[in-house]
């Protein structure tokens, strides 16, 4: 029999996990990682590498020998750390954050050491039961009604994107229908969301089986600031049922992707029971904000709906990926998703006393990812992730003074968290929209080039808009007024170019 690592002399003393080894390893590991925490402000926030440039730093083959972790560790530096688009910069502002803390780091130690796969109660209750504890704990937080809660009739699963929330209960919701209407209507099924819902949900919608045709994407406005009007999603569900079709699912939003709108959660609540619709509420970054009693009412009316998914990776601390769902019928998610392969039958699972995840997820296969959380909620208790929440909102709300100070900027969308979006308006002579757009695009790539900042755009209305989002666990006041500071001058040159042109 041949073993692992045959043909190789020193194969039988061959350990991938040896204690000893481990713990020096792990201990460079940390202190590498600490390090880069500590000197990540000093590289360009924006990589600023070609395409193509890692394939010529890198052999062509794996070695055959291993290598010494001194080694690796120089070409992470040498070879991986100038590809590098730096999340965790405290001058990134671009998209939205994607938050990091010790206690989160501690958690994904834990929960890799155990590396448990927790796809039913059985193979690992400590991780079923955990996640059901935490996802309790945050719903408590939120203060969201029992009806969403273990604690009541309704239940949460830690998800790893918004995506796999939106698809496993349109899934739901899908084979719901089915069993009034028969599996043969489902080119008559009809889904709605703004048209500044998340992109994925186009996505979603074609892997659930829904007729592309059939994705109604509902125009916003600068009058509604951009968030779904209740009153034209009726006439459009009006129009479909006129037309002998089914209306299925909304998605409602709170904290859009371009400017953080909020839709009317009540208003479209009122719709969607109307036509018996599940009605999902994507709160992936600013239901975090909702812990704070003063942002609480963007969730009015989720009693209401079906679904509620909001992503901690986001703005509590938590890493990436994890994206919470609850949902008020967890028996419908488990129609529609469970398996039951002999292999994993077992006793607990069969009496119906215990929870089995697979049954909550596209996959089978799950993470002990609850223990990010749980040590994150522990670690730092509500009142300081509150606090977190409304430092980060505070410091947005001082760069969106910078902008209403100046004439040269507007603020094109109210600011309802802790993104701010703007533009340069020129006033010395007219400006078309096609020269305004392009003036703002230019800005926006000087300063982006310069490494030292961060930023996206977004197109609302047909206005080509820059993006600024604060919430990087390592920003601080002083890192927002560098990056107005750094904008400022991008204008100031930009516009002297444009008016000595002019003149």
């Amino acid at each position: 029999m041949g073993s692992l690592g045959s043909g190789c002399g020193n194969s039988r003393h061959f350990k991938p996990l040896d204690p000893e080894e481990f713990r020096a390893q792990a201990h460079q590991m940390v202190d590498f990682i600490a390090d880069y925490y500590k000197q990540v402000e000093t590289y360009p926030v924006l990589s600023q590498v070609q395409p193509g440039y890692l394939r010529a730093c890198l052999p062509e083959s794996a070695p055959y020998r291993p290598e010494p972790l001194d080694s690796i560790l120089m070409d992470v530096r040498s070879c991986i750390m100038p590809g590098m688009t730096h999340w965790l910069s405290p001058s990134f502002f671009a998209f939205f954050p994607a938050t990091v803390s010790t206690a989160a780091f501690l958690g994904e130690m834990l929960c890799t050491c155990f590396n448990s796969v927790g796809f039913t109660w059985l193979a690992s209750p400590a991780a079923t039961e955990l996640e059901m504890v935490v996802m309790d704990w945050l719903a408590r937080m939120l203060k969201l009604p029992k009806s969403f809660m273990f604690a009541g009739t309704g239940g949460g699963v830690i998800q790893n994107t918004t995506s796999e929330s939106i698809l496993v209960t349109l899934v739901a919701a899908r084979d719901r229908a089915f069993d009034a209407i028969g599996i043969e209507s489902l080119r008559k099924l009809v889904v709605y969301g703004s048209d500044q819902t998340h992109s994925t949900f186009t996505k979603t919608c074609k892997l659930a089986g829904i007729h592309p045709c059939n994705i109604r994407s509902i125009p916003t406005s600068f009058h509604t600031h951009f968030a779904l009007s209740h009153v034209l999603l009726r006439k459009v569900v009006e129009a479909d049922v006129a037309a002998g079709l089914v209306p299925l699912y909304v998605c409602a939003t709170a904290g859009t992707t371009s400017t953080a709108a909020v839709d009317p959660i009540e208003q479209i609540a009122d719709v969607a029971n109307e036509y018996g619709m599940w009605l999902h509420v994507d709160a992936a970054y600013g239901g975090s904000a909702c812990i704070c009693p003063e942002f609480r009412h963007y969730l009015n009316g989720i009693e209401r709906a079906d679904s509620l998914s909001l992503s901690p990776h986001k703005w509590l601390l938590s890493y990436l990926d994890c994206c919470c769902l609850w949902v008020k019928e967890p028996g419908s998610l488990v129609r529609a998703l469970s398996t039951d392969p002999e292999y994993l039958r077992n006793g607990p699972s069969r009496s119906g006393s215990v929870v089995d995840y697979k049954d909550w997820q596209v996959g089978t296969g799950r993470r002990f990812k609850s223990l990010r959380l749980w040590l994150v909620l522990r670690s730092y208790g509500v009142a300081n992730l509150q606090g977190h929440i409304r430092s980060d909102v505070r410091m947005a709300g001082l760069f969106e003074g910078f902008v209403k100070s100046d004439r040269r900027f507007e603020v094109v969308a109210p600011r309802l968290f802790a993104l701010v979006c703007f533009r340069v308006v020129p006033r010395r002579r007219r400006v078309g929209p096609g020269e305004a757009d392009a003036m703002n695009r230019k800005l926006l790539e000087w300063v982006n080039s310069t490494g030292r900042v961060y930023m996206t755009h977004t197109v609302v209305g047909g206005v080509y808009v820059l993006r600024f989002a604060v919430g990087a666990t390592l920003t601080e006041e002083r890192h927002v007024v560098a990056a107005w500071n750094l904008i400022r001058e991008g204008a100031d040159s930009l516009l002297k170019n444009a008016h000595s042109l002019c003149t």
